[in-house]
């Protein structure tokens, strides 16, 4: 399959800078994933098309400032650090830039020596594996000296760090925001539950791959980026529970349902407490186990992302939507609009029940 079919042409001006200074009034495309049948709407309309016993699953992971300013040592050179994944004993993987500054041995210190990162070993890609000296909890070190790692096309500068949070984070890790879950309020959550739907909160966090452009020209040669999921006990319960009584999954967020999808498969449908790693790729002609319908933003074009919806709703009717929204002049990308991908039926059964 050609990754040029995933293609689509976007202007410039449609890529969302800044956030909305209300979470709930982005605006939500509804698609019906067996039709291909549109629908416009905003995001504070989400409940209308909801109903009880629903179950939402959210990505609870918490975005850290991960991206470091600091000067080399030896030479006074200026590096700039992305913190990727933690390890032991206070290491992490990072991107380094410039990378070829940094080799084994190097030292780069940040905030007038208020932290100290010596390189450990040499990685592809840029990547390096750096041991992390400091006096105090790192956390607090990394709040005072790190900016929040926002995705290239994204120029301006955000003015609030919460703002890249969902409202639910809850637990540090991601190099890049849940984006699907900006768009909710506490206010819209605890209306949704008097509703009668229910949430589960899971924990994938999100790496730099999101942002990865697909190299390969066919689907099938691209390699998939790997990242770190938990599901707990409580959350399986829900998810078992809601299956044995014939309602739907939505998942908030592409990561939301690779990690669902990712379970699902493992234990044939069904869900447990687990952790671990997953790389799973899905697109066109992938059978989803777990998601019934998905909450996500507008995602790059020939991206892994759009391959994902297009699994779940169909190329066709993707590449539709997203010339629709286009012509509707819809934000894009991270801090933009909504899409839901649903189906009709429930959409009916929903409506009764509003």
């Amino acid at each position: 399959m050609d990754v040029s079919q995933f293609d689509y042409d976007l202007p410039e001006e449609l890529i969302a800078q800044t956030p909305l200074l209300n979470r709930e009034a982005s605006r939500l495309l509804v698609l019906d994933k067996y039709t291909g049948m549109q629908e416009h709407k905003r995001f504070r309309d989400l409940p209308a098309f909801l109903r009880p016993g629903d179950t939402l699953v959210l990505n609870n992971t918490k975005v850290i400032p991960a991206r470091l300013f600091g000067i080399k040592e030896e030479t006074g050179a200026k590096i700039e650090v992305l913190l990727l994944s933690e390890g032991a004993e206070h290491t992490w993987e990072a991107l380094v830039k410039p990378a070829k500054r940094i080799k084994k041995g190097t030292a780069v210190t940040f905030g007038d020596g208020l932290l100290e990162a010596v390189c450990t070993e040499e990685l592809p890609e840029g990547r390096r594996r750096l041991a992390m000296r400091f006096d105090g909890i790192f956390h607090e070190v990394l709040d005072q000296l790190g900016e929040m790692p926002l995705p290239p096309y994204i120029q301006e500068q955000l003015e609030e760090k919460d703002r890249y949070q969902t409202v639910y984070a809850a637990h540090r890790g991601s190099a890049a925001a849940p984006t699907a879950g900006l768009h909710f309020t506490e206010d819209m959550l605890a209306f949704l539950k008097s509703k009668g739907v229910h949430t589960a909160y899971l924990t994938l966090h999100v790496g730099l791959g999101t942002f990865r452009p697909v190299s390969a020209e066919t689907v099938e040669e691209h390699t998939m980026h790997a990242e770190y999921y938990e599901l707990p006990q409580e959350a399986a319960d829900v998810l078992n529970s809601t299956k044995a009584a014939g309602d739907r999954i939505i998942a908030v967020g592409t990561t939301s349902a690779r990690t669902l999808e990712t379970i699902a498969r493992d234990l044939d449908g069904s869900f447990q407490k687990a952790s671990g790693w997953t790389d799973i790729f899905i697109y066109p002609g992938f059978q989803f186990r777990a998601v019934d319908a998905l909450l996500t933003n507008f995602h790059l074009p020939k991206s892994t992302l759009m391959m994902l919806v297009s699994a779940l709703a169909g190329r066709d009717a993707i590449l539709s939507a997203y010339q629709e929204a286009v012509k509707q002049q819809y934000r894009f990308f991270s801090f933009g609009d909504a899409m839901l991908i649903t189906d009709t039926k429930e959409r009916d059964d929903a409506r009764s029940n509003v």
